[in-house]
């Protein structure tokens, strides 16, 4: 029974890191309630790797969506390296990897210092209350402006280091990987379209790298892999992989006809929710 129960935990917690990885909403922020509120039961090494280890499962849907526009073609006829596609393929990865440059200098440096001082309830509130804020000022500032830059591919390498910038800020907690990069692209010009599809691409590398270092960190430390843990990270790689795919659809539809105003309500919600959850108990 006990092995059921951390099954469906495990299948909920893949539900949530699939939607809110790519929804400008804070996976961190959704996550920390869930963990308080529904805790998975396993040791605190194996979940801070859980955690990573199902985001990459995630971004791994980024590639299997976008395989034609992330990997070059091999044609018989034309050559590997000079025809125009794979140049057009080429060049994007060129972006991506500048992009992903300031977010993993920073991480490597500094990441437990953020864990260590801003893993806490006060700031995953403020960061979903400021940027949600910020989302809909943007918006509604933005509205009757055309776009300058409508698909990835026109993206110049200044925006997507700029873009690689305003990734770093995800590393405060509740501030949202997506959230940030997205919001970056708007600011410098991007449509909606184009700068979540270019979000989506930042986190495979970025996610890549993160995975790796925590699970070198888990089994430095003496962790293994046996038995449950290893079929709940299995169980919660699959459903975040499949559930990534639905909400990366449907962010890409929404973003055609809507504004991402919703999603600036929604994150001041949220952060309204975290402070009653950890601070109203302390008031009464």
């Amino acid at each position: 029974m006990d092995f059921f129960i951390k099954m469906l935990k495990t299948v909920l917690y893949g539900i949530v890191e699939g939607i809110t990885e790519w929804l400008p909403i804070s996976s961190t922020g959704h996550l920390i309630l869930l963990e308080e509120i529904l805790p998975l039961g396993v040791s605190e090494g194996f979940f801070e790797m859980f955690e990573v280890v199902i985001q990459l499962s995630a971004s791994l849907a980024v590639l299997g969506m976008f395989i034609k526009t992330l990997m070059p073609k091999i044609r018989p006829t034309k050559s590997f390296f000079s025809s125009w596609e794979n140049k057009r393929t080429f060049n994007l990865w060129g972006k991506i990897i500048v992009a992903v440059i300031p977010s993993a200098v920073i991480g490597l440096l500094l990441d437990d210092w953020f864990d260590a001082h801003f893993y806490n309830a006060q700031t995953v509130a403020a960061t979903l209350a400021i940027y949600g804020a910020i989302y809909i000022i943007l918006e509604y500032a933005r509205r009757g402006k055309e776009a300058e830059v409508g698909d990835v591919h026109s993206i110049s390498y200044a925006k997507a280091l700029g873009m690689g910038c305003f990734q770093v800020l995800a590393l405060i907690p509740g501030t949202s990987r997506s959230g940030s990069t997205i919001l970056g692209g708007l600011l410098m010009g991007l449509s909606r379209g184009a700068a979540a599809e270019m979000s989506f691409f930042l986190a495979l590398p970025t996610m890549l790298g993160a995975s790796a270092l925590k699970l070198l960190g888990f089994f430095k430390d003496g962790g293994t892999l046996v038995g449950t843990e290893l079929v709940i990270l299995i169980v919660g790689c699959i459903v975040s992989y499949l559930v990534s795919v639905v909400a990366i659809k449907f962010l890409l539809s929404f973003v055609k006809k809507h504004t991402f105003i919703p999603f600036g309500i929604y994150r001041i919600i949220l952060a309204a929710l975290v402070l009653a959850y950890f601070f109203l108990p302390k008031l009464i």
